[in-house]
């Protein structure tokens, strides 16, 4: 069970406060209401437990829920409280203006039953939840031996509990998370779509991300430029009319493109640094920071092994102390040693050569994917048992199965 909340809301609407005290009280949660700002600024301060979260509703008369949540926001004994707006008003600016003034959270009423608490409790604990969407390299495939770790080409997810979506890659896994976003009925979506680089395996299913054609719905897709080519461009392209039957013109969602480099960025307010990787072409690496935490997304990389020509111990440390101690290391593991013999400069890493990074780099927890096609789950049960033969106790090691989640 979650930690037990202490939750006070303020609404001066006495069923809206209801509805909301039986679903948090059902959970197992302490709720205190007050119909008015005053009422509720008047009894904090004499409050023997400080509340984990305050929900306040944006209309009120008087104190509206805005100044309410900037006056609660400047008391030093909240620093550790999530404030959290709760409205009718489901419009873009009136969200931003929550969020510029000190809120941790925006619901639009009505409040949805069946998630209304489960979000709240990820918002107050700052739970970040990570999706495989799709696993494979290179080709999706669809065998009965591949069935456990599924079929699909990159795609992994970052939900915030504020509602960001951060999205690696979008292979033919993004078709499943937009199936996911359909079925959950999300709307207003704000997400940042981070690619690595447009091999076909990486950006081939854009076109079906459904959001896209949906109104409403927010969108930076972010990437390496290819010489004088954009990232519009080269998303554009694939959808040429000779290519397929539908155009980037037919997107109804705002859609902005960025090209990016080797650096550190700001990106939907979450500390973005890339790096080059030893890919053909432009090829970024990705490692987020939010709150101390860290997530590495590092595919498609070559490291080579020590005894070839082309091993760089500088590249190899280098990119050590780009994912060192992070506490998620998503990484390609394409190849088993053998098959890695007979693909050398094809841009993808073995067994061994992960092992060997893990070793130097030493992530809390080591995320094997980028599945060559050819292999089956126990093919790849067998890159993990290595890997972890390897590394000893000293990280997680998984190959995560395509849906697979976990909080951050």
């Amino acid at each position: 069970m979650a930690k037990r909340l202490n939750v006070y809301i303020v609404d001066d609407s006495a069923m809206q406060a209801d509805i909301a005290r039986s679903l948090l009280e059902k959970a197992g949660h302490t709720v205190v209401t007050y119909q008015s700002g005053a009422d509720a600024l008047a009894h904090l301060p004499a409050a023997s437990r400080l509340p984990d979260c305050i929900l306040m509703d944006v209309m009120m008369p008087g104190l509206d829920g805005y100044e309410l949540c900037r006056r609660l926001r400047a008391m030093e004994a909240l620093a550790a409280t999530k404030l959290v707006m709760m409205s009718t008003k489901a419009y873009p600016f009136d969200r931003a203006r929550a969020f510029s003034i000190g809120a941790d959270g925006y619901f639009v009423k009505p409040l949805q039953p069946a998630t209304f608490v489960g979000e709240l409790e990820r918002l107050v604990a700052d739970t970040l939840v990570m999706t495989f969407w799709g696993v494979r390299g290179t080709l999706p495939v669809s065998r009965a031996d591949t069935v456990r770790y599924g079929g699909n080409t990159s795609c992994v997810s970052l939900s915030f509990p504020d509602g960001r979506l951060f999205i690696f890659d979008a292979g033919t896994g993004i078709k499943a998370l937009s199936d996911a976003l359909l079925a959950a009925k999300r709307t207003r979506i704000e997400g940042k779509i981070l690619i690595t680089h447009p091999h076909w395996d990486h950006i081939n299913a854009i076109p079906f991300f459904a959001p896209f054609y949906i109104q409403g719905n927010q969108f930076e897709i972010c990437g390496p430029a290819h010489g004088d080519i954009t990232v519009r461009e080269l998303v554009a392209e694939q959808m040429h009319g000779v290519f397929f039957p539908v155009t980037v013109h037919e997107f109804a969602a705002s859609i902005s493109y960025r090209d990016l480099s080797e650096g550190s960025f700001e990106i939907g307010g979450v500390t973005v640094r890339t790096m080059l990787l030893n890919h053909p072409g432009n090829c970024l690496g990705y490692r987020l920071e939010h709150r101390g935490r860290s997530i590495c997304y590092i595919t498609d990389n070559e490291l080579f092994s020590a005894d070839s020509e082309f091993y760089s111990e500088e590249y190899v440390e280098r990119l050590a102390d780009f994912v060192r101690a992070s506490d998620v290391l998503i990484t390609d593991c394409t190849y088993t040693d053998e098959e890695y013999a007979r693909r050398i400069r094809w841009g993808h890493s073995s067994a061994s050569q992960v092992a060997e990074l893990g070793a130097r780099a030493r992530p809390k927890a080591l995320y094997l994917v980028h599945h060559d096609p050819d292999q089956s789950d126990a093919a790849v049960d067998a890159k993990v048992a290595h890997i972890r033969d390897r590394l000893g106790t000293s990280a997680t090691v998984l190959a995560p199965a395509q849906l697979a989640e976990f909080e951050l």
